[in-house]
Protein backbone atom coordinates (compact mmCIF):
# COMPACT_ATOMS: atom_id res chain seq x y z
CA UNK A 1 0.00 0.00 0.00
CA UNK A 2 1.33 3.24 -0.97
CA UNK A 3 1.68 6.51 1.32
CA UNK A 4 -1.02 8.23 -0.47
CA UNK A 5 -3.53 5.03 0.14
CA UNK A 6 -2.13 4.86 3.40
CA UNK A 7 -3.72 8.53 3.81
CA UNK A 8 -6.99 7.70 2.26
CA UNK A 9 -7.35 4.77 4.76
CA UNK A 10 -6.72 6.48 7.46
CA UNK A 11 -9.13 9.82 5.72
CA UNK A 12 -12.33 7.19 5.52
CA UNK A 13 -11.84 6.11 8.98
CA UNK A 14 -11.95 9.45 10.07
CA UNK A 15 -8.52 10.86 10.54
CA UNK A 16 -9.22 14.53 9.51
CA UNK A 17 -5.34 15.09 9.93
CA UNK A 18 -4.42 12.09 6.69
CA UNK A 19 -7.01 14.54 4.52
CA UNK A 20 -5.47 17.24 5.07
CA UNK A 21 -2.15 16.23 4.03
CA UNK A 22 -4.42 14.54 1.11
CA UNK A 23 -5.08 18.13 0.49
CA UNK A 24 -2.04 19.74 0.81
CA UNK A 25 -0.49 17.21 -1.96
CA UNK A 26 -3.08 18.65 -4.85
CA UNK A 27 -4.44 22.01 -3.17
CA UNK A 28 -2.46 24.19 -5.74
CA UNK A 29 -2.96 21.93 -8.73
CA UNK A 30 -7.36 22.72 -7.64
CA UNK A 31 -6.89 26.35 -7.11
CA UNK A 32 -4.86 26.72 -10.17
CA UNK A 33 -7.56 24.97 -12.33
CA UNK A 34 -10.10 26.63 -10.76
CA UNK A 35 -8.26 29.93 -11.39
CA UNK A 36 -8.01 29.68 -15.27
CA UNK A 37 -11.67 28.50 -15.48
CA UNK A 38 -13.13 31.20 -12.84
CA UNK A 39 -10.50 34.06 -13.66
CA UNK A 40 -11.78 36.07 -10.19
CA UNK A 41 -10.26 34.99 -6.89
CA UNK A 42 -13.37 34.98 -4.56
CA UNK A 43 -15.29 32.26 -7.23
CA UNK A 44 -11.59 30.39 -7.50
CA UNK A 45 -11.89 30.19 -3.73
CA UNK A 46 -14.98 29.77 -3.27
CA UNK A 47 -15.04 26.64 -5.95
CA UNK A 48 -11.90 25.37 -4.08
CA UNK A 49 -13.71 25.25 -1.05
CA UNK A 50 -16.88 23.48 -2.63
CA UNK A 51 -14.46 20.51 -4.06
CA UNK A 52 -12.43 20.13 -0.82
CA UNK A 53 -15.74 19.75 1.27
CA UNK A 54 -17.74 17.44 -1.65
CA UNK A 55 -14.09 14.59 -1.70
CA UNK A 56 -14.40 14.72 1.88
CA UNK A 57 -17.68 14.02 2.46
CA UNK A 58 -17.41 11.88 -0.61
CA UNK A 59 -13.97 9.82 0.57
CA UNK A 60 -15.98 7.06 2.54
CA UNK A 61 -17.05 5.85 -1.13
CA UNK A 62 -13.51 6.36 -3.11
CA UNK A 63 -13.18 2.80 -4.49
CA UNK A 64 -9.44 3.13 -5.35
CA UNK A 65 -10.86 2.24 -9.36
CA UNK A 66 -8.74 5.55 -10.07
CA UNK A 67 -5.74 7.39 -8.56
CA UNK A 68 -7.08 9.35 -6.22
CA UNK A 69 -6.17 12.52 -8.12
CA UNK A 70 -8.18 11.16 -10.99
CA UNK A 71 -11.25 10.69 -8.37
CA UNK A 72 -10.76 14.37 -7.21
CA UNK A 73 -10.43 15.82 -10.52
CA UNK A 74 -14.31 14.28 -11.92
CA UNK A 75 -15.29 15.92 -8.29
CA UNK A 76 -13.70 19.12 -9.49
CA UNK A 77 -15.40 19.21 -12.64
CA UNK A 78 -18.52 18.18 -11.75
CA UNK A 79 -18.19 21.31 -9.04
CA UNK A 80 -17.62 23.84 -12.22
CA UNK A 81 -20.16 22.44 -14.27
CA UNK A 82 -22.43 23.03 -11.36
CA UNK A 83 -21.65 26.55 -11.05
CA UNK A 84 -21.81 27.43 -14.77
CA UNK A 85 -25.22 26.24 -14.54
CA UNK A 86 -25.99 28.56 -11.76
CA UNK A 87 -24.77 31.75 -13.24
CA UNK A 88 -27.75 33.21 -15.41
CA UNK A 89 -25.80 35.76 -16.57
CA UNK A 90 -23.57 35.48 -19.33
CA UNK A 91 -19.68 34.96 -18.72
CA UNK A 92 -18.14 39.00 -17.55
CA UNK A 93 -15.11 39.44 -19.93
CA UNK A 94 -13.71 41.66 -17.61
CA UNK A 95 -10.13 42.22 -18.04
CA UNK A 96 -8.04 40.46 -15.28
CA UNK A 97 -6.40 43.41 -12.65
CA UNK A 98 -3.09 43.20 -11.16
CA UNK A 99 -4.34 41.86 -7.99
CA UNK A 100 -5.67 38.95 -9.37
CA UNK A 101 -2.93 38.33 -11.18
CA UNK A 102 -0.53 38.57 -8.24
CA UNK A 103 -2.64 36.41 -5.77
CA UNK A 104 -2.83 33.53 -8.48
CA UNK A 105 0.76 34.19 -8.91
CA UNK A 106 1.29 33.16 -4.83
CA UNK A 107 -0.58 30.06 -5.08
CA UNK A 108 1.08 28.84 -8.28
CA UNK A 109 4.92 30.04 -8.10
CA UNK A 110 5.90 26.31 -9.26
CA UNK A 111 3.75 26.93 -12.59
CA UNK A 112 4.96 30.54 -13.09
CA UNK A 113 8.64 30.50 -12.57
CA UNK A 114 10.33 31.19 -15.51
CA UNK A 115 7.29 32.96 -17.08
CA UNK A 116 6.53 36.02 -14.59
CA UNK A 117 10.03 36.96 -14.47
CA UNK A 118 9.79 39.67 -17.17
CA UNK A 119 6.98 42.24 -18.09
CA UNK A 120 7.17 40.66 -21.37
CA UNK A 121 5.92 37.65 -19.81
CA UNK A 122 3.44 38.89 -17.84
CA UNK A 123 1.89 40.42 -20.88
CA UNK A 124 2.06 36.98 -22.38
CA UNK A 125 0.20 35.49 -19.25
CA UNK A 126 -2.80 38.22 -19.60
CA UNK A 127 -3.05 37.74 -23.04
CA UNK A 128 -4.03 34.32 -22.72
CA UNK A 129 -6.30 34.53 -19.78
CA UNK A 130 -8.24 37.94 -21.71
CA UNK A 131 -8.40 34.86 -24.66
CA UNK A 132 -9.68 32.53 -22.61
CA UNK A 133 -12.36 34.78 -21.19
CA UNK A 134 -13.19 35.44 -24.55
CA UNK A 135 -14.64 32.12 -25.37
CA UNK A 136 -17.51 29.90 -23.53
CA UNK A 137 -17.16 28.32 -20.02
CA UNK A 138 -17.45 25.23 -21.59
CA UNK A 139 -14.64 25.78 -24.77
CA UNK A 140 -12.34 27.00 -21.61
CA UNK A 141 -12.97 24.29 -19.63
CA UNK A 142 -12.11 21.52 -22.12
CA UNK A 143 -9.13 23.40 -23.46
CA UNK A 144 -7.61 23.72 -19.56
CA UNK A 145 -8.34 19.96 -19.59
CA UNK A 146 -6.79 19.17 -22.86
CA UNK A 147 -3.85 21.01 -21.95
CA UNK A 148 -3.52 21.67 -17.89
CA UNK A 149 -4.57 18.68 -16.97
CA UNK A 150 -3.00 16.42 -20.25
CA UNK A 151 -6.49 14.34 -20.65
CA UNK A 152 -7.15 12.71 -24.31
CA UNK A 153 -10.00 13.93 -26.28
CA UNK A 154 -11.83 10.30 -25.43
CA UNK A 155 -11.07 11.03 -21.58
CA UNK A 156 -12.57 14.74 -21.83
CA UNK A 157 -15.92 13.71 -24.09
CA UNK A 158 -16.51 10.69 -21.71
CA UNK A 159 -16.43 13.14 -18.26
CA UNK A 160 -18.19 15.97 -19.87
CA UNK A 161 -20.75 14.11 -21.79
CA UNK A 162 -20.49 15.12 -25.17
CA UNK A 163 -19.33 14.16 -28.64
CA UNK A 164 -15.55 13.78 -29.47
CA UNK A 165 -16.12 15.86 -32.07
CA UNK A 166 -17.42 18.59 -29.91
CA UNK A 167 -14.16 18.24 -27.92
CA UNK A 168 -11.93 18.89 -30.78
CA UNK A 169 -14.05 21.61 -32.60
CA UNK A 170 -14.15 23.26 -28.90
CA UNK A 171 -10.13 23.15 -28.47
CA UNK A 172 -9.52 24.13 -31.87
CA UNK A 173 -11.49 27.39 -31.79
CA UNK A 174 -9.73 28.36 -28.49
CA UNK A 175 -7.03 27.41 -30.18
CA UNK A 176 -7.36 29.93 -32.77
CA UNK A 177 -8.54 32.49 -30.27
CA UNK A 178 -5.21 31.94 -28.48
CA UNK A 179 -3.04 32.00 -31.63
CA UNK A 180 -4.86 35.60 -32.45
CA UNK A 181 -4.68 37.06 -29.24
CA UNK A 182 -0.96 36.36 -29.06
CA UNK A 183 0.04 36.79 -32.67
CA UNK A 184 1.18 33.09 -33.66
CA UNK A 185 0.57 32.23 -36.99
CA UNK A 186 2.46 29.31 -37.33
CA UNK A 187 1.79 25.36 -35.98
CA UNK A 188 -0.76 26.86 -33.16
CA UNK A 189 -1.50 22.86 -32.20
CA UNK A 190 2.58 22.69 -31.26
CA UNK A 191 3.91 25.81 -30.39
CA UNK A 192 0.89 27.94 -29.04
CA UNK A 193 -0.85 25.03 -26.90
CA UNK A 194 2.64 23.92 -25.66
CA UNK A 195 3.58 27.47 -24.16
CA UNK A 196 -0.02 27.99 -23.44
CA UNK A 197 0.09 24.59 -21.22
CA UNK A 198 3.50 25.74 -19.68
CA UNK A 199 1.71 29.28 -18.68
CA UNK A 200 -0.84 27.71 -17.55
CA UNK A 201 0.62 25.02 -15.03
Amino acid sequence: MSSEDELIRLAQAGDTDAFCLLAEAYERRIYSLAFHYCRERQDTEDLSQEVWLKAYAALPRFRYESTFYTWLRKITINCFLNHRRARLSPWRKETLDRTAIDGHAIHSESCLDGFESTLQNRLVVEKVMQALADVTPQQRLIFLLKYQEGMTYAEISNELGCSLGTVKKSVSRTVAKLREKLGVDEEPENCLASAASGILG
